[in-house]
């Protein structure tokens, strides 16, 4: 794992003072530095880096990953390309393998197994939002989630928990004693939902929103009061022999979060749900997460202790 800028304390610090951030158009390339000899300068080639579709296809990650490789000019002009549509498990593999080039970014939930095997960059790219699950059902099932305050409350009611067979959400759900229904496919989860599979396609604060934009289904709707939290870190990560996309990366991050655009991305991108899913409102569940490591389990801690002022933050922007 590459190593924080104080981990965590300077990445909350920029967004008591963040600026607005703009996407980035899908080719944004890096402007080469500036020659003092034009007639023998030799411009360096551009460089492809393949982001994960998924994360392609999101304007936040999207945007995220070209905030950090506009902030590192020195290293040279970039173009970002999507990769093939790949199962999240099968992505990781295809990134873990230093003979392929299929993925050589991509943004995901952490765990410890994760952080053996690929190298992490440890800023939590939503604020933690991820960590903060919301319930997607549909309109008939809403009756079912009403009035929970607890864990027996969900574990008496037999609810059915939705998720990614390979995402980190699974163990930690099953170890609290919840049913849980899982799928290698993202997109096949939405249909297995509405066939009555499972009952919560349990989706991260951060997500659930797009996730509404892109499906555009009416028979699709997120339960109003409910929250199942536990720390969740997601961060960027790439293959452990590219140490110098993850410096660059990781660099990038820090430089934005001093200058504050890092935090501009988090007001752009993340108010909007606070208050679209009113989270200082809702009922909270907390679950422990066991498989992090133990830098990644003291930024999961520190942002649970720092939800409230986060939360309440947002909700004045």
């Amino acid at each position: 794992m590459v190593r924080a800028l104080s981990v965590f304390a300077a990445f909350w610090l920029p967004l008591l003072s963040a600026a607005s951030v703009a996407a980035a158009p899908e080719d944004a390339t890096q402007a080469d530095p500036p020659q003092a000899d034009s007639a023998t300068y030799i411009p360096p080639p551009t460089r492809d880096y393949i982001l994960w579709y998924r994360n392609f296809d999101s304007p936040t990650i999207h945007t995220l990953v070209t905030l950090a490789l506009n902030e590192t000019p020195e290293y040279g002009p970039y173009r970002l390309v999507r990769s093939e549509d790949l199962s999240q498990g099968r992505a990781l593999r295809e990134l873990a393998n230093p003979n392929t080039r299929m993925v050589d970014i991509a943004n995901v939930a952490t765990s410890r197994e994760r952080e053996d095997y690929l190298t992490a960059i440890p800023i939590p790219v939503d604020g933690g939002l991820l960590g903060l699950r919301v319930c997607l059902t549909t309109p008939d099932k809403l009756p079912m989630f009403e009035g929970i305050k607890t864990l027996d409350d969900v574990k008496q009611r037999n609810i059915r928990i939705g998720q990614g067979s390979h995402w980190p959400d699974t163990p930690i759900l099953q170890a609290a004693g919840l049913s849980v229904i899982t799928h290698a496919r993202y997109e096949i989860l939405f249909g297995m939902l509405k066939a009555d599979r499972f009952d919560c396609f349990a989706r991260g604060a951060s997500e659930v929103l797009y996730d509404l934009e892109l499906q555009n289904d009416p028979e699709l709707v997120i339960v109003p009061d409910l929250v199942l939290a536990y720390p969740m870190p997601s961060y960027l990560f790439v293959n452990r022999e590219r140490p110098e996309l993850a410096q660059r990366l990781q660099l990038g991050l820090e430089r934005a979060i001093q200058d504050g655009s890092f935090g501009g991305y988090l007001v752009t991108f993340f108010s909007k749900p606070v208050h679209a899913l009113k989270l200082p409102q809702r009922q909270v569940i907390r679950l422990p997460n066991p498989d992090l490591t133990e830098e990644s389990a003291l930024i999961g801690r520190q942002t649970f202790q720092n939800l409230q002022r986060r939360l309440n933050f947002l909700v004045r922007r």
